[in-house]
């Protein structure tokens, strides 16, 4: 069963929700059965990358806030990161553009490291204060999971990538995707926003019962006498 994750690196409920649904997954009994998918959505594709303006003073200028009001709501949804175990640190936070972020994890994805590369550079983003819009920063972060640097080179060096990512922000809205973070499983269940993680829990239960139905069953060409059962007892 796929569960596909519409995400921002630049958004705090995003990475608080990747936490909640961990949570739930590792309670869930087919969980080794999952496969988890990160899909590209670009809150603010217009961002002007910007290391010397603080992420408050940006809030302020683009929301209509005070900066006060800015750092306010800063503290609040770090208050909700830590709850699940996660630090943020707004006052280092560089405002910067997550494009060539999203080139990355679609490189990353091509090599089976979707999660690792979200996990670092939401890490890299709210906790460390890192620029995800410098090239060197990126060919670090990506190396620092497995990608290649030359790999990482070739793609920030040109526009790949670029289509695939602007295909899954197209795709998130056809999905009904407003927001982020987005969950959609089997294709056929959604989970808006970072829920509780006993709501993800539910939401995995039945798309998998569903799920689970529609799976072919193996069938049984012959019915030979010579097999071991647990009930039999015929081990050697």
């Amino acid at each position: 069963m796929e569960v596909e994750i519409w995400s921002d690196v630049m958004c705090p409920f995003c990475y608080i929700g990747k936490r909640k649904f961990e949570q739930a997954l590792s309670q869930f009994p087919q969980r080794d059965q999952v496969k988890i998918t990160w899909k590209s959505f670009l809150l603010n594709p217009d961002m002007q990358t910007d290391p010397d303006k603080t992420i408050h003073e940006y809030l302020a200028e683009n929301k209509g806030w005070s900066v006060d009001q800015a750092k306010a709501i800063g503290a609040q949804v770090t208050e909700m990161a830590r709850e699940v175990g996660l630090t943020y640190d707004f006052d280092r936070a560089v405002v910067a553009n997550a494009i060539n972020a999203h080139r990355v994890i679609q490189l990353a994805k091509t090599n089976g490291l979707g999660d690792a590369i979200e996990e670092r550079l939401f890490r890299a983003y709210f906790t460390e204060g890192r620029n995800i819009d410098d090239f060197d920063t990126l060919i670090e972060l990506a190396t620092e999971i497995g990608l290649a640097k030359d790999d990482v080179e070739a793609v920030l060096t040109s526009d790949r990538f670029m289509e695939e990512v602007q295909r899954e922000v197209y795709e998130a809205q056809q999905v009904g995707a407003r927001g982020v973070p987005f969950f959609v499983l089997n294709r056929r269940y959604a989970v808006s926003g970072a829920q509780q993680t006993p709501t993800f829990l539910n939401a995995l239960q039945t798309a998998w019962s569903e799920w689970e139905k529609t799976q072919p069953k193996p069938v049984i060409l012959n019915d030979d006498a010579s097999t071991c059962t647990p009930e039999d007892g015929c081990a050697i």
